[in-house]
Order: C-alpha cells, then structure tokens, then sequence
C-alpha cells in the first residue's frame, strides 16, 4: 500500500527551511502531494506575498521530494482535501499557522487524528528574510568582522517587527551539520559516462530565475555542479558591481550554509561546491572532469588582479553562455520588496503580533500541564 502524505502552505520565497520540513514529511510516507495556496488567500490572511502563485506552483514542484502539487490549495486544512487526494494524513511544522481572524489552520485535521508534526528549521521563515532585506541586516553572514569594512549591529539594535523574530523563527545563524548536508544531498556521484556541467555563483534568496537556469545547464550534461561563492566573495562582487542598485551592501541575504541546502533541495542539482573559487581553475575542471562550463546572462565581474575569471575554461572551448529565458535577479527580487516597502513591513508586524499571541497562549497551556492538582 503506498502511503500518501499532504503538506500545504504558501511556499513564498521558497527557503531550505521549506525544503526541509518536506524531506520530513515525505520520509512519513511514500508519495508527497503538496497544496500551495493562491495568491488571494495569502493576501487575505497573511498580506502580499513576494512571488506570485505561477512561481510558488513550479518552485515547489521542482524539490526533489514533492511527488504532485495541488494548485490554489484551501488555507484550512479539510478532511475533504485529504480524502480527495487519498492522503493518510497532513505534516505540518512544529510552529503555528493561523487565518486571519486567528483560527488554527490545522484545527480540522488535528481534532480528526490526521495530522502529524515534523521539526521546524530554526531561524528562517519568509517573513526573517524579508526582515534583513528591509533592515539591511548584516547578522546573518558567515565571516569575521575584519572581512568588511561595517558596523555589525546587535539583534537587540533591530526592530523586531522588520526583522521576523517570531518565537519559532529567532535571528538566524543557522549552521548545518554534516548529517543535515547528506540529508539533502543526492546519494550517488558521477558515473564515468556522465556529462559533467560545472556553473558557479552567489544563488542568493534561490528564486525562478536561478531554477531556470540550472535546469537548462543541466541539459547540456547528466550531472551538474554548483559551485557556491563565499560570503565574502559575494559581497565583494556586489560591493563593485557598478549597476548594483541596491546600497545596503548586505549581500548576500542568505549566508552560504543558508545557500548550499535551498540549492541542493532542487533535483536538477547533483553536487554543490561550498565555497567554490571565484575563478574556474584549470585544476578545478580538471578535478571534477568537467566537460561544460556555464553562465547566464548576467554581468561578470572581473577577478581581484582583474582577470576574467572564465579564461580559463574559454580557451579549452568548454564555456557556453545559457540563455533561460528569466531575467529575473536577485537584485530585482530585492527590488520587489524594497518598492512595497510598508505594506511588507505591516505584513511582518501582523505576524509577528499573531504569533507572540498563540505562543504565550501555548507556554501558558504548557505550564497549567504541569502544575500540581
């Protein structure tokens, strides 16, 4: 009997935290349907969200563990649902998720034994990373403060609101073990008949542009490699990049071990590269027997001596510039929130009340449990 199992959810700015509550859910079973909701629900009960219905639908869809997605999926949890999908039961994480009006999402399920909770990755939620984009936060890098020239800022100088810190969320500084990286990683390597495709960058706030991308690269291979700059290195780039419209200079939004599971939760990535060199070395390609080198569109910023850092895969004549059809950037990405600035900061606040509310309620029903008679 194949055991099917329902997650839902908006899946806005899709994140490894998503990624991993759904390797959790499938692990319950053998066949994981997913509902995303439509953007007109999200409106309703959480406020805008930042990618539009289209985009969460094939984001989601492209996560290695999601079998089927449920498009415009009810923001309540029914037994209608589970029972037209054939679905056992729904997986949720171990926070709470509510309407607006404040009802349990998942009241239904609960009260009917068809739910089941999976653990909630700390420190990151949509509404943390739109935080340090409207902050302009920088607590969430990975380096020493020698590396940049900033005034690192404490989490208690931060307006909470912006920033997400719900009591499930927190400030991240998120750091993957290496049971969590093989828990994301694909279980075989290379054979020697596979076609090794080789691309490198920031993949910051992992979007449908980037998805886009890579399953093109992978197309003209059987094995693609992601090489992951550093912190630092990203920063650099951004910081010199002459069209960079965007002056925070927090790049990157996510910090690399944020970076290298939401790439590695996609199943057209075989392998990623953390903290790959800037510059695609002779030995690198030589390495990992790579027959393609790839980039987008974008710009490239010239290496720290000012050399292009595809000489050298150029003059094998392994380069190729892939065209995915998606313009979208991070920057622009960024762009989208900075322009609805207030509504995302409302959106964060409402939030934010909403679940310090449900949390005291909870740590309050907690502590009558335990009291003596």
């Amino acid at each position: 009997m194949v055991v099917k199992v329902w997650c839902d959810g908006c899946y806005d700015m899709v994140h490894f935290g998503h990624a991993n509550s759904l390797r959790q859910a499938k692990a319950m079973g053998d066949y994981l349907v997913v509902g995303v909701h439509t953007d007109e629900e999200i409106t309703l009960h959480k406020g805008p969200p930042v990618f539009n219905e289209q985009e969460r639908y094939r984001m989601v869809r492209a996560i290695k563990w999601v079998d089927e997605v449920v498009e415009g999926a009810p923001y309540v949890t029914t037994l209608e649902t589970l029972e037209k999908y054939d679905c056992e039961f729904c997986v949720h994480g171990d926070d709470i998720t509510m309407t607006a009006d404040g009802t349990d999402t998942y009241h239904i399920v609960k009260s009917a034994n068809k739910y089941k909770e999976c653990q909630r990755t700390q420190g990151v939620s949509t509404t943390n990373l739109v935080g340090r984009m409207l902050m302009l936060s920088k607590d969430h890098l990975q380096r020493g403060a020698q590396e940049y020239n900033v005034d690192r800022r404490s989490s208690s100088d931060m307006s909470s609101g912006a920033c997400g810190r719900s009591p499930w969320t927190g400030l991240s500084q998120f750091l993957p073990t290496t049971q969590k990286i093989l828990q994301f990683s694909n279980k075989d390597g290379p054979k020697k008949t596979d076609k090794i495709v080789y691309v490198a960058g920031a993949f910051d706030l992992f979007h449908i542009g980037h998805l886009d991308f890579l399953e093109k690269a992978k197309e003209l291979g059987t094995y693609l490699i992601v090489g992951l700059h550093t912190d630092p290195v990203v920063n650099r780039v951004y910081k010199e990049c002459e069209d960079s419209r965007y002056k925070g200079f927090n790049y990157p939004i996510m910090n690399i071990h944020e970076r290298t599971l939401s790439v590695l939760a996609y199943r057209c990535v075989d392998e990623v590269v953390i903290g790959a060199p800037y510059a695609v070395s002779k030995e690198l390609m030589e390495h990992f027997n790579v027959s393609v080198v790839c980039h987008g569109q974008t710009s490239v910023l010239p290496d720290i001596g000012g050399e292009d850092p595809y000489s050298e895969p150029k003059r094998q004549g392994k380069y190729q510039t892939v065209d995915s059809g998606n313009d979208l950037t991070t920057e622009k990405l960024v762009e989208r929130i900075l322009t609805r600035r207030l509504d995302y900061e409302e959106r964060n606040r409402k939030k934010e009340e909403k679940e310090m509310a449900a949390y005291a309620a909870f740590m309050k029903q907690k502590d009558a449990e335990v009291q003596p008679n």
